[in-house]
């Protein structure tokens, strides 16, 4: 019996555009997850992120591989030339620890934002608010818009009351 085919998104909103790979889910605060193994969750910046925050110029750990993390844990931080910016885990577990290739060469992250320029890896359970590429282009869409001026539908709706 053959599965469903899932597919690529190639994904373009006002002068962004990206391709959002179906082997990830995606997190509303523009991060992507992939699960390497069972409960090992691979963690990236997606290009909306990267672009709000620029290119990456410097990434820090606060915390030792081992510890365990809620969602929303404060574990490091990122530098972009545009904004300095803390990193929270988006995965609920143990931490196993940071891109080790990311330092001798942080620009992977921009070159390669979804392959070796991951971030890091936690063992434990995904943000149950992440979604699949079709998911994630509508989140995209609300928030290209907002940042545009232009209020989704039912935003427009309630306000016009």
């Amino acid at each position: 019996m053959l599965g469903a085919l899932v597919v690529d998104i190639h994904y373009r909103r006002s002068r962004f555009s990206t391709r959002l790979l179906a082997d990830r889910l995606y997190t509303p605060s523009h991060f992507w997850l992939q699960e390497q193994g069972s409960g090992i969750w691979r963690v990236g910046l997606t290009k909306f992120a990267a672009r709000m925050l620029g290119d990456v110029v410097d990434l820090g750990y606060d915390l030792a591989v081992g510890t365990d993390v809620r969602l929303g844990d404060a574990i490091g931080w990122l530098e972009g030339f545009k904004a300095r910016s803390d990193l929270y885990t988006v995965a609920a577990g143990r931490f196993l620890g940071g891109n080790p290739a990311l330092e001798q060469d942080i620009d992977i992250i921009d070159r390669d934002r979804y392959g070796a320029g991951w971030l890091y890896e936690v063992e434990g359970t995904a943000d149950g608010e992440a979604r699949d590429a079709e998911g994630y282009a509508r989140l995209l869409d609300d928030t290209i818009d907002r940042m545009r001026g232009r209020l989704p539908n039912a935003e427009s709706d309630r306000r016009a009351r």
